[in-house]
């Protein structure tokens, strides 16, 4: 792609446009970008569009994520088939030439994307291929004087040497850490040991003082990532200097900075925060050369947190300064804590105001209900006050438990205390007393949760979490009523079944409740408890949950239409756990696919939410699997509901549901008695055309309609050569290693479901590309799809149509193929079907066909029998090794090509061989069977053969089902 400026306009115009909230123009846009991302010179394009001064700023963001995604995809070497046009060498050193300098004089937005994208290309080339980046990076930063650019250089740093904190230690990882370590680490103590003069010089002066606090918060950030692997030799001469200043930071105030940073975190406080996350490191993994200094750090932490406001500016530092005494606290040194006194003054001081609920919390319920429930339920709070502060009691109580948690038993009982003295006023105290209790709580055996240290929690649940419950004003202290909720999930197990089901009207009324985290913390807590399980069996079943079904969907659907909950995930997840324990009635039926469809119908418009939409398709699968289990003739229902909507979204393209939509029709086809709907053809013949197959997220899904066309409608392929057609498709998906096993399934059902008649003038055709695959790129994985695929072919057409089929394409090709492949791969075979179809395949081969029965193949034979006694005798462990050609699956967010199954939608495998019951038995009686007919030829065959140990394991074979080999 040429650098012109008509090119400039064009991009410009679809970055624009891929901001856009229409679909088509923003579909469009993208789809030109991706096009034009395959040309050499695309990315070259694109970051000297970000560098034209004229270029709006919107324009420039926009470039910088796609080229920071460009990177991503194409700089790495990758397969032919997953990437057809990787960024050229050429190109590669023109951006590796711009992008340092562009980088350091764009704007925090637009410099940050490059940022990372200079990270993915010096993960890859730094420091062999890229020699020249710490040179330059070190040389402009010790003669730069102004501290926008030094910052820029040290941020551009910090993203470089970031890998080293997340990469596991190898000698190559050593060996470029020591490179950096060799290059940065005396630059870095100079910048540090100099921007701490100027500070100390300039104490009264913000706008001096800003520049300087950043470039030192970067400083510790590098300090983190090059001490992160082990403590260098630098590092150690010099940790007087380093620690020295830290300490100074720590306790040293700056009034000019502080007073200013009342509304955001302060770069006082951030820097801070980042020398609290050094001396956490430090203390983690270089204790010995760290405990000098630690009782003056301890101190220092101490009377910091003493004097940190509850205001969400100090949330970071508050939590690395309790993150670093949790890490003494747990350490030998715990006997700085050792004193009831201090014990009594963290828990009283630093605990409990930090686990206490503040404005800002209360804002987050109120204004954003979604992050509210991820930091409280869900686990992503770590680093959050409330959380960390918890931690703390929990590091205290590894060394001091009993003394802890009396005293914090003491402290819950005082607040539910003050609580009770006025409830409306004092609320907070029993939010915080039950915060205590379910933060604290620990998990023993069979997944039950206790925390008797503290509270009885039978008593705790009746007492002061069952009449929040059943608070008839679903509105009032609705933070309360989401703590209640969260306790009763948190203690599922220890609550009974009777009390459970007498709370169950209240949990489906406070489904209506207008705050969004209760609604979502009923439907939370009403799905966990269909989880339940007592010794592997679950607790609720379906004639529990039946009489309260009407009134719990009704409420579910009716929470999906309140403010912001329009696609709550919660909700929707429960409604589709609801549906795999009831029974479905037609008359729920009919209301609630009805719901769901008009549900899908409003999504489609705009698909935002990927955990939303995927329960979604779940419960549709869910409600048409139980309610065709309860009652086949549903199907019509289910049908007239949901194929206006599946066939719109296949005509709109909607490429975010295609997957689940072909999954669900093939739920439909397969729940079908023959003969098929007309309604299912037209369907047919787009699954057949080539251009539904070029989205890899569409294939597996695909392969799954494919074949439930195949098995509920086989006469259709004789048709208007559809057969073709589908072996066209085995073609393509069995010539690519990751999609191969996708074409064995597809090719599969070809041979289960249609006669040798229809299918033998194609065999020759299917052979040769199977084999042509095997020579141009073996996989475990291909060899044993390739094993199950001949057992299956025997099992159903016979051996002679096996063994003549394959030697169709060469003469005798079926002896090399059977001892080069069959039979060492035998033995890796895994899944209890695949395991007795091909012991039922390889038995029938070995004592039925000629062409091991010959003279000539008893060495064949031997080891023909040596593997199935292996497959069949020794355990899975003991004989399959690792499979290492495991491909990279990289992280998505959001919708990609990636493939998502639906669990309710999935398909019932079928047992080719139902009519062998025993395959050890089958494998002994028919040897016994054949020796009777050639006395003494095999057991010598036998001994000649067979492994020693599987010699022993046929022999007790044998005598368990008295058969004899003679």
């Amino acid at each position: 792609m040429d650098y012109t400026p008509e090119t400039l306009e064009t991009l410009s115009q679809c970055f624009i446009q891929t901001l856009s909230p229409q679909r088509q123009p923003r579909r469009q846009a993208e789809s030109f970008l991706q096009q034009a991302s395959e040309q050499p010179g695309y990315g070259i394009a694109v970051l000297r569009l970000i560098a034209e001064p004229t270029v709006p700023p919107e324009v420039k963001h926009a470039a910088s994520v796609n080229f920071k995604n460009h990177v991503r995809l194409r700089w790495a070497s990758r397969e032919p088939e997953t990437l057809a046009s990787p960024i050229t060498e050429l190109e590669r050193n023109q951006i590796k030439t711009l992008i340092v300098s562009l980088m350091l004089n764009s704007p925090p937005l637009i410099q940050s994307q490059l940022s990372e994208a200079l990270a993915i290309i010096s993960e890859h080339d730094f420091p062999k291929s890229w020699q020249t980046l710490l040179p330059e990076l070190v040389s402009t930063l010790r003669q730069a004087t102004d501290y926008s650019v030094i910052n820029g250089i040290l941020r551009t740093s910090n993203s470089i040497f970031k890998k080293f904190r997340f990469q596991y230690k190898t000698n190559d990882l050593l060996l470029d850490l020591k490179y950096c370590l060799d290059g940065f680490a005396a630059p870095l103590l100079e910048i540090f040991l100099k921007t701490g003069q100027l500070i100390a010089g300039n104490p009264n002066s913000a706008d001096v003082l800003c520049p300087l606090f950043e470039c030192q918060r970067l400083c510790c950030r590098i300090f983190y990532s090059l001490n992160f692997q082990e403590l260098p030799e630098f590092f150690e001469d010099h940790m007087v200097e380093w620690m020295g200043d830290f300490r100074n930071y720590l306790t040293t105030s700056y009034p000019a900075l502080e007073e200013t940073e009342k509304n955001k975190e302060g770069l006082v406080d951030a820097l801070r925060a980042a020398i609290c996350e050094n001396i956490s490191l430090y203390m983690e993994k270089n204790e010995e050369e760290f405990q000098g200094y630690l009782k003056d750090f301890a101190s220092a932490v101490w009377s910091l947190l003493m004097t940190v406001s509850p205001s969400s500016s100090r949330d970071r530092l508050a939590v690395t300064a309790i993150k670093f005494l949790t890490t003494v606290t747990k350490s030998v040194h715990h006997v700085l804590f050792s004193s009831t006194e201090t014990l009594q003054q963290i828990c009283q001081s630093i605990v409990i105001p930090n686990v206490r609920i503040r404005d800002d919390d209360e804002e987050l319920f109120e204004m954003n209900y979604v992050e509210y429930i991820r930091r409280d339920i869900e686990g992503s709070d770590f680093d959050t006050r409330r959380r960390i502060a918890c931690e703390l009691v929990k590091g205290l109580g590894t060394n001091y438990r009993e003394q802890v948690m009396s005293m914090m038993s003491i402290i819950i009982q005082n607040l539910m205390a003050n609580y009770a003295v006025n409830p409306k006023q004092n609320w907070k105290d029993k939010d915080c007393a039950i915060y205590l209790v379910t933060s604290l709580s620990v998990k023993q055996g069979l997944g039950k949760w206790v925390s008797s240290d503290l509270v009885d929690v039978p008593s705790f649940f009746s007492s002061f979490i069952v009449p929040e419950l059943q608070s008839q004003d679903l509105n009032d202290q609705p933070i309360l009523k989401a703590d209640a909720l969260k306790f009763f999930t948190t203690f599922i197990p220890q609550i009974t079944k009777p009390v459970a089901l007498t709370l169950m009207p209240n949990l489906i009324q406070l489904l209506g409740s207008e705050s969004n985290v209760v609604h979502s913390y009923a439907a939370i807590c009403i799905e966990k408890l269909l989880l339940v399980k007592d010794e592997g069996h679950a607790r609720y079943l379906s004639v529990d949950i039946n009489p309260f079904v009407p009134m719990l969907m009704t409420n579910l659907f009716n929470a999906l239409k309140l403010l912001d909950s329009q696609e709550n995930s919660y909700v929707m997840k429960c409604v589709m756990r609801v549906f795999g324990v009831a029974d479905i009635t037609q008359e729920i039926a009919a209301a609630c696919i009805n719901g769901l469809a008009s549900v899908l119908s409003e999504v489609c418009k705009n698909p935002k939410n990927p955990t939303f939409n995927h329960y979604l398709f779940e419960s549709v699968a869910a409600l048409v699997r139980k309610g065709c289990e309860r009652d086949p003739n549903m199907i019509p229902v289910f049908e007239a509901g949901l194929f206006p909507i599946l066939q719109a979204i296949m005509v709109e393209d909607v490429m975010e549901f295609l997957p689940y939509v072909f999954q669900i029709l093939a739920q439909l086809i397969e729940l079908n008695r023959p003969p098929l709907s007309g309604n299912y053809m037209p369907i047919f013949e787009i699954i057949l055309s080539p251009e539904s197959w070029r989205r890899s997220g569409n294939v597996p899904a695909l392969v799954r309609l494919l074949q439930a066309y195949l098995q509920k409608a086989p006469q259709e392929l004789n048709r208007e050569g559809r057969l073709t057609q589908v072996l066209g498709i085995f073609e393509r998906l069995v010539s690519a290693s990751s999609t191969d096993e996708l074409g064995f399934y597809v090719l599969n059902t070809v041979v289960e479901n249609l006669s040798y008649e229809v299918i033998s003038p194609y065999l020759v055709p299917i052979w040769t590309a199977l084999f042509t695959r095997l020579q141009k790129h073996k996989t475990v994985k291909f060899l044993k799809s390739l094993v199950i695929f001949m057992s299956l072919f025997l099992v159903k057409h016979g051996h002679e149509a096996l063994v003549s089929s394959i030697n169709l394409v060469q003469p005798n090709l079926f002896g090399v193929i059977l001892e080069q492949f069959g039979i060492p791969n035998l033995k890796l075979i895994t899944g209890t079907l695949e395991m007795k179809l091909t012991s039922v395949a390889s038995t029938r081969l070995l004592c039925e066909s000629p062409v091991l029965l010959h003279d000539s193949a008893a060495e064949t034979w031997g080891k023909m029998l040596d593997s199935i006694v292996t497959l069949l005798a020794r355990p899975e462990q003991d004989r399959v090794t690792d499979d290492v050609e495991v491909p990279n699956i990289e992280e998505t967010v959001g919708y990609t090509s990636t493939f998502a199954q639906l669990y309710n939608a999935g398909k019932k495998e079928e047992d080719p061989v139902k009519d062998i019951k025993d395959v050890k038995e089958y494998l002994v009686t028919s040897l016994a069977r054949l020796s009777s007919l050639y006395p003494g030829k095999y057991p010598a065959i036998i001994q000649r053969s067979l492994d020693q140990s599987n010699q022993v394991a046929l022999k007790e074979l044998c005598d368990t089902y008295k058969c004899a080999i003679v």
